[in-house]
């Protein structure tokens, strides 16, 4: 039916017969909606309901306890309720004395004991805004929604039926109750697909007293899926495939399924979120921006874009590299050998490029599933028609983070402890005498004065590589490592080190020296940056518990290379008559200073680079 609607509140009502032959003995059935096209004061357009998808007949074994977690969404993001319809908007209405409904996370739990046959569930799912928000009427009305209360945004019903069969000898999934295999996509996990680009999904499960036959399917109408049986392995598997169309386009589709044997025993229930995004198309329009620095990449991604994600479920390639956010942007900001970030040559270019993605609960850092990839990449010449010097020295790093926002962080050798004298970039790599000393000082700019900033880890590495194998630590989670290393005095926003001379036998000519750094708000009790040193026997800072308001993320940044004078070489070789030597023993003493007018989080990040070192001409307009 076409027609006008109007964007005041309304109801919609179905009354109908009937339900199939059920334990209840009840055959008319009742369907109640409730709609507000109101204009959203958050959004600036009308209220999106939620989705809710579920397989029409759920199967459980009289004396298995079983727990469905039903999926509902919403599209704006707003805190749901799922509850048991009450008078007018449901037949039945009953109260089942074997299930029981957890309305906050819509999971619906089986006690044992329930009559065999079929149970009618009639259940009603609910949008409240995260914070009061107004809905505003073409007749110039308006009205005021709450978090919670008896005034939703909307309501749609949610009902289907569950069959309880006969016992069964075991209830441990995998034995007649199928269980899916790892391959699976987990339940809850979002997938991005572009209009046009296939959508495909693998579902594997296995029963070992029983035979998986078939998988329960509820998705989009046009989707197609093929089952098949590995008599090799007793595996069911089925392959789902899908391509929206451009009329999909911002379209949120849930699929919901599950895995059948011959005789009727059922898998647990998976969903999962497909959203047809423009997300590709909107990077390019704006909606996403980069920016490439010699040294790091930021990328700002609109929040609008990943809609249903929880950003703090947000990370990059390295699992320990997590993303920031504010109200709407979601925020990444890298060093280029950190995070994962993964290079490639193309062509008279070096491209750097990583990758915003998902993980599946706060304390694991993997995922079966990338429900959300946004990949972002910078682009850097390899040779210029200007220059032909090579440099290795590093520019300052830049960083933006929420409730931070834009921080550098300078990175810089002394040559004394007045720290007056700062070592010139033409002279990197930087050659050092046995047993000389190098002082260091690192700062950190911003516009924020309320900070402080926190060294938490520093090292020496044979590579430019922050996890590389061949590594000495110099300072290990805020506590020194080395006994000859002193401390200078420095301010909340400064860091100042040295040590004496240390040395890396092998084949390798250089050194660098990487840290991590974080930045607090100054006067938070409750941050790293308070929290010191923290030996083995203390409790770690946890991840993914980081107060955005308070403290950075970790961030990576490094120095160098420092190269051991071949003067040095020789009177190590003079000095060890008759004694076996490696020829490429490399000796470095150094005093680390970090200077710092901002607090930044330095993270220890794992990147895929060549095991040579390689330095590459750049523009001379970089320096």
């Amino acid at each position: 039916m076409e027609g006008s609607v109007p964007d005041t509140p309304f109801s919609l009502k179905e009354s109908s017969c009937c339900w199939v032959s059920n334990a209840n003995k009840h055959e008319n059935l009742v369907l109640l909606t409730y709609v507000d096209l109101g204009t959203r004061s958050d959004t600036g357009k009308p209220n999106s309901s939620p989705i809710a998808t579920i397989i029409p007949i759920l199967r459980v074994a009289q004396n298995c306890p079983t727990t469905f977690k039903l999926l509902i969404y919403d599209p704006d993001g707003d805190k749901l309720n799922c509850r048991l319809a009450t008078n007018g908007e449901c037949s039945l209405c009953r109260q089942h004395p074997y299930f029981a409904l957890n309305q906050n996370t819509c999971t619906l739990s089986y006690n044992t004991g329930a009559t065999t046959g079929l149970h009618i569930f009639e259940l009603q799912i609910e949008d409240f805004p995260k914070k009061t928000i107004s809905l505003t009427y073409a007749n110039g009305t308006k009205v005021y929604r709450q978090p919670s209360g008896s005034s939703p945004l909307s309501k749609i019903p949610l009902q289907f039926l569950v069959q309880v069969d006969s016992s069964i000898s075991s209830c441990t999934y995998g034995d007649y109750r199928p269980a899916f295999l790892p391959q699976t996509p987990s339940d809850g996990a979002h997938f991005i697909v572009k209009p046009g680009r296939l959508l495909h999904l693998e579902l594997s499960a296995k029963a070992v007293n029983d035979r998986v036959t078939n998988f329960k399917i509820s998705g989009p109408a046009n989707m197609t899926s093929t089952f098949a049986y590995n008599n090799a392995n007793n595996v069911g598997q089925a392959n789902i495939t899908w391509t929206p169309k451009e009329d999909d386009m911002g379209k949120d589709i849930t699929l919901c399924f599950l895995a059948e044997t011959h005789s009727g025993h059922q898998s647990q229930l998976r969903c999962v979120v497909i959203i047809t995004s423009s997300i590709y198309r909107s990077l390019e329009k704006g909606d996403a921006d980069i920016m490439c620095t010699q040294n790091t990449m930021t990328v700002t991604v609109r929040k609008s874009l990943i809609k249903g994600m929880d950003e703090h479920h947000l990370r990059l390639n390295d699992p320990s590299c997590l993303v920031s956010s504010n109200g709407t942007h979601v925020i990444a900001s890298v060093s280029l050998n950190s995070c994962g970030t993964e290079v490639e040559e193309e062509g008279n270019n070096i491209i750097f490029k990583n990758e915003i993605t998902t993980f599946d609960h706060p304390n694991e850092v993997i995922t079966r599933r990338h429900e959300v990839q946004i990949p972002f990449r910078c682009s850097y010449p390899k040779e210029s028609n200007t220059t032909n010097a090579f440099h290795t020295h590093k520019k300052p790093y830049l960083f933006s983070e929420a409730g931070f926002g834009t921080f550098t962080y300078v990175f810089e050798f002394y040559n004394s402890s007045d720290f007056t004298n700062k070592i010139s970039p033409s002279n990197y790599p930087i050659e050092v005498d046995l047993r000389e000393k190098l002082f260091t000082d690192i700062q950190v700019q911003s516009s924020i004065s309320n900070i402080q900033m926190f060294v938490e880890s520093c090292r020496a590495t044979a590579h430019d590589i922050p996890n590389d194998p061949v590594h000495y630590d110099i300072i290990n989670n805020g506590c020194t490592q080395d006994v000859t290393v002193r401390i200078y005095p420095s301010n909340q926003t400064e860091f100042r080190f040295g040590m004496e001379a240390f040395t890396f036998i092998g084949d390798y000519e250089q050194v660098y020296i990487t840290c991590t750094v974080i930045l607090c708000k100054w006067g938070d009790d409750h941050t790293r940056c308070t929290e010191g040193c923290i030996n083995g026997t203390q409790s770690r800072h946890r991840l993914g518990k980081r107060s955005i308001a308070s403290e950075t993320q970790r961030h990576f940044i490094s120095q160098g290379p420092l190269r051991l004078a071949k003067r040095s070489l020789k009177n190590i070789t003079d000095n060890n008559v008759g004694l076996p030597l490696n020829p490429n023993v490399l000796t470095i003493a150094l005093a680390l200073v970090a200077s710092v007018a901002l607090l930044a989080g330095v993270m220890i990040y794992r990147t895929k680079v060549p095991k040579q070192v390689k330095y590459e001409s750049l523009p001379s307009s970089e320096f």
